[in-house]
């Protein structure tokens, strides 16, 4: 079975689930799928990776949220993520997918790299790939690369946290759905959000209210700062 492997950014804990396949020494070719996105770009950031053996079996997934980065680190510490894992586990060739046209330029000598951010994660991945005995990019369409997007994006959500809201109920019905990691530097996570104790005033209520910006996937509450303060009614209202 493949090995599923969370890294949680909050005291640097690499928390792992399954059991790994073999990753014995090979000159097989190893091939990975890498993808990395920010929301808000800069915003919440992650990657996630799919690494399969010669024969396509999936040797290990990995997703790390990484914090409030661009789109462009987000994809480079992906490629950095499954170079390092390539090598740590006796990998000597690695092929690695991107849908990143910028990054799989870069990295194969056709465009400069000029940003001061992303310099250095340039010059590691150089690095690491000079201790492979063989090493390509290759880019691809979005829709090659489904299930690295994917582990992008469980990334994201385990950094952003999670308010899970049922379709139907009141504001007491309303619990938290939290998963591994938080947003890097201590950033405040979603609250369960509480009605409005009886005693309080309506002038009370409306000169504390506020306006939070967030979306909803699959019936989720992502909020994109702030936070939901105990003993408040949440109106959530659809732009």
């Amino acid at each position: 079975m493949p090995r599923r492997v969370h890294w949680k950014t909050m005291n640097g804990n690499l928390f792992e689930t399954g059991a790994q396949a073999g990753a014995e020494t090979t000159n097989e070719w190893l091939t990975a799928h890498c993808d990395g996105g920010s929301r808000g770009n800069p915003g919440p950031s992650g990657y996630g990776a799919v690494i399969e053996d010669a024969k396509g079996r999936v040797l290990v997934e990995l997703s790390e949220f990484v914090g409030i980065q661009t789109n462009n680190f987000a994809e480079y510490s992906g490629l950095l993520g499954v170079l390092r894992w390539a090598i740590e586990n006796g990998g000597k060739r690695l092929r690695v997918i991107s849908d990143s046209e910028l990054m799989v330029k870069q990295m194969q000598g056709k465009y400069s790299v000029k940003s001061p951010v992303l310099k250095p994660l340039y010059d590691e991945a150089k690095k690491l790939t000079r201790r492979l005995e063989g090493f390509e990019m290759r880019h691809t369409l979005r829709g090659g690369n489904k299930e690295a997007d994917r582990l992008a994006n469980e990334a994201m959500d385990r950094g952003m946290g999670k308010v899970t809201m049922p379709k139907v109920g009141k504001p007491e019905d309303f619990v938290p759905r939290r998963q591994l990691g938080q947003p890097a530097g201590g950033a405040a996570s979603p609250q369960v959000s509480k009605p409005a104790s009886p005693a309080a005033s309506p002038a009370a209520a409306k000169a504390t209210r506020q306006t939070l910006e967030g979306y909803v996937k699959d019936g989720v509450v992502h909020l994109l700062g702030g936070e939901l303060p105990d003993g408040i009614f949440v109106k959530v209202i659809r732009e």
